[in-house]
């Protein structure tokens, strides 16, 4: 379908991850099929994002993957059927933007359905911040800068030499290169859960040097290049929102405090605001 407002590609397209386990608990416990149209603050939590994104003033097209609802599916433009996994999904979300054909320079920010706390300035500034240079861009947000935005949100961090990091629900890739780090990235994934086939990938070094604390940005970028093949980039971010998925009611309940407090009054399609600034993990 075609979005009635979306302007030609421009040099950002979005690919939402709105799909999930029709079995999910979690989506079930809230009377919906999928996590992402669980209500936050009177609307599917997925509304949120799409609305975060098109404020972005940086995005010209939305595919999104999973199932929607009307007032949703004003704000997309391609809507691609849930296959079930994270990157089939990611991977058929950008064939449908790559199916239209792709704009000169143009790049695709990848978001989950469940971060509706993330607003139009958080990707703004995490877009116009992003390297350009690089196939892959992960943001990650400081532990401090969680705990401030959000006192007792409970994460996994990763300590590193600068500090402790949460990843983002977003990230950014170039989508004439998908085809070549998507299967290492599916081999990857597929040994998160095999510690010593993990730590044959990452490479002994490497692991030691993460698990003792004395890994640095530029070294885990360096690292995650080589083993995906493309050259991959951390943005490290102080917008905490875009680190804060809902996964649990505990989480609900600080998203719907956290939107409530900020529009008493009702939904704001043009969601701004956040807290500091993004950059480049690079030395």
């Amino acid at each position: 379908m075609s979005h009635e407002q979306a302007s030609s590609a421009g040099p950002w397209s979005a690919v939402v991850l709105g799909g999930g386990d029709p079995g999910d608990p979690f989506a079930a416990a809230h009377g919906v099929g999928v996590k992402g149209l669980i209500p936050v603050a009177g609307e599917p939590m997925a509304l949120h994002v799409l609305r975060a994104l098109r404020g972005s003033g940086r995005v010209g097209r939305i595919a999104y993957v999973g199932p929607t609802t009307p007032e949703m599916n004003a704000l997309i433009d391609e809507r691609v059927t849930d296959h079930g996994t994270l990157l089939s999904n990611l991977e058929a979300g950008v064939e449908a933007l790559t199916a239209r054909g792709l704009g000169r320079g143009e790049r695709v920010i990848v978001a989950t359905a469940d971060i509706p706390l993330v607003t139009a300035a958080h990707l703004t500034d995490v877009l116009d911040t992003a390297p350009a240079d690089a196939a892959l861009v992960y943001p990650v947000v400081p532990r401090r800068e969680c705990e401030a935005a959000f006192p007792g949100v409970q994460r996994t961090y990763a300590r590193l030499r600068e500090g402790s990091f949460t990843g983002g629900n977003v990230f950014l890739l170039d989508p004439r290169l998908v085809g070549e780090f998507l299967p290492r990235l599916r081999e990857v994934l597929g040994a998160r859960k095999a510690p010593l086939r993990l730590a044959a990938l990452i490479g002994p070094g490497v692991l030691v040097r993460l698990l003792t604390r004395r890994l640095t940005v530029p070294e885990l970028e360096e690292r995650v290049s080589a083993i995906l093949g493309v050259k991959a980039r951390a943005l490290i971010t102080g917008h905490a929102a875009i680190g804060t998925d809902v996964d649990k009611d505990a989480d609900l309940a600080l998203a719907e405090r956290h939107l409530t407090e900020q529009h008493p009054g009702g939904a704001d399609p043009g969601r701004t605001g956040g807290r500091g600034g993004g950059h480049t993990g690079q030395s």
